[in-house]
């Protein structure tokens, strides 16, 4: 399956949950329900991937946590706050770069219209 089939079924499950839970909840409530809903969609989905940063290909004693990895293809950011800021979108980028994948799908929850608070990003895609 390619990264934009995959694309297209997150957005479901995605709408799913938002249907389910509304705004207002927890990012940890929505990242949980969606790992469900995706697992249950049969998707290979790991939760809290950490992604090691290299500086002068030495690995820094840092590093970040992808929210979910469908199919070690597409991540996925989740929020559940008030706006969405540019750093939000540039770490989905950066996370993009560092980990050499090809799309995230960046989504706050805590929107009226979930249309509104899904984002695609790229890289070399």
């Amino acid at each position: 399956m390619t990264e934009n089939e995959i694309s297209y079924k997150i957005r479901g499950a995605i709408y799913n949950v938002y249907n389910a839970f509304g705004p207002g909840l927890l990012e940890s409530v929505y990242v949980a329900a969606l790992n469900q809903e995706l697992s249950n969609m049969g998707f290979d989905v790991k939760r809290e991937v950490a992604v090691p940063v290299y500086y002068n290909e030495q690995k820094l004693e840092v590093g970040f946590r992808l929210d979910l990895l469908v199919n070690d293809k597409v991540i996925i950011e989740v929020k559940s706050i008030e706006n969405l800021a540019e750093v939000h979108h540039k770490q989905v980028i950066t996370y993009l770069k560092l980990t050499d994948l090809r799309l995230a799908i960046l989504v706050n929850f805590n929107v009226d219209n979930i249309n509104d608070g899904i984002f695609r990003k790229v890289n070399g895609l």
